[in-house]
């Protein structure tokens, strides 16, 4: 099953942090090793999107076969520019071969105030 982008809430008019997300991926049995090189393919050309302030994949200590991606973006606009390049796109149409169900996505709102590192 391919992964389907989400519509991304609004944020209310008096957030001031990064947009943030979490974002699941659960691999198919025998296909963990193959999911991870896919996903960190992408990484160095997310992390160099001028609204890409944090990009993090994640894999479970426990269950090898799920991944979660901690991102943290300048505001909603970068993460739907995001979500329209070619090589996230690309990725959307290659996760039917190496995931199954659902991507399972958080919405957060950034509690602490955000200190970029210097």
């Amino acid at each position: 099953m391919a992964i389907v982008l989400p519509e991304l809430p609004e944020p209310p008019l008096e957030e001031k942090t990064p947009y943030c997300i979490i974002a699941k991926h659960r691999a198919k049995p025998g296909q963990a090793e193959a999911l991870e090189k896919r996903m960190i393919e992408d990484l160095k050309s997310t992390r160099a999107e001028p609204g890409a302030l944090q990009f993090h994949i994640h894999r479970d200590r426990f269950d090898p076969n799920l991944f979660v991606i901690y991102e943290v973006w300048r505001d909603i606009d970068t993460p739907r520019e995001h979500f329209e390049k070619p090589y996230v796109k690309n990725f959307v149409a290659d996760s039917a071969e190496y995931e199954e169900g659902e991507m399972e996505v958080q919405w957060l709102i950034m509690a602490s105030e955000y200190s970029p590192r210097k």
